[in-house]
């Protein structure tokens, strides 16, 4: 089974934000986060994915997702390339 890690970009009315997660389902989960029954932190914003990596395992995708959540400066990069 597929497993993604995704950074996710928003230009909300206050600040840019960036949310990092992991899923099986990469279409079904941005989704969520849009139509507000994704994680609570993201509710009441539009998302934009960013940027995603596949990973052969749950755990890898666990231990990447990790990783990218205190990767401040490449979220930061990210935003900075969004249309």
């Amino acid at each position: 089974m597929a497993n993604y890690v995704y950074v996710l970009g928003s230009l909300g009315p206050s600040s840019p934000r960036t949310y990092v997660g992991w899923t099986n389902d990469l279409e079904r989960r941005v989704g969520q986060h849009n139509d507000g029954s994704g994680a609570k932190s993201t509710r009441g914003r539009r998302w934009q994915l960013l940027y995603a990596e596949l990973h052969p395992t749950r755990s890898e995708a666990m231990r990447r997702e990790w990783y990218l959540k205190r990767d401040r400066a490449f979220r930061k990069r990210l935003l900075s390339h969004a249309p």
